[in-house]
Parts: C-alpha cells; sequence; structure tokens
C-alpha cells in the first residue's frame, strides 16, 4: 500500500525551489525576504545552493518561504 506524504516539499529539489523563488521575487525581493549574503552580494544559484546546504536555518527560512508562496 502507497503512503502519501504530508510534506508539502515531498519530491521537490532545494534548487527547484530556489529556482522558482528567484524567478517569483527576484534576487533584490528575496534578499529582503531572507537577508543573507548569498542572496544579497554577487547572487548565483550554485553558490546559494552551495551555502543553502551547509546551513540548515537558512535552508529552513527558503523551504517556508516557498510554502508560503505556493499557498
Amino acid at each position: 500500500m502507497d503512503k502519501l506524504s504530508n510534506d508539502p516539499l515531498h519530491g521537490i529539489t532545494l534548487e527547484k525551489i530556489l529556482m522558482e523563488l528567484v524567478d517569483y521575487f527576484g534576487w533584490e525581493d528575496l534578499g529582503q525576504h531572507i537577508p543573507i549574503n548569498c542572496f544579497i552580494s554577487n547572487p548565483s544559484i550554485q553558490s546559494s545552493l552551495k551555502f543553502l546546504r551547509k546551513t540548515p536555518w537558512a535552508r529552513k527560512k527558503v523551504e517556508t518561504l516557498y510554502i508560503r508562496m505556493k499557498g
């Protein structure tokens, strides 16, 4: 029997989340919502992914913003 996940992020990669947030907000607005250097100073998808994968509190903020954006 297959169980459906209650996790709203199930099956969504961090890269997809970040790309959708950047498409929706742009780097400048994203940096205002979540003021971290990788969004403010010379932002790129790759540098942001590297930081977010190593920094659980920042990743949580990104995931929370994504869920709110989709909700």
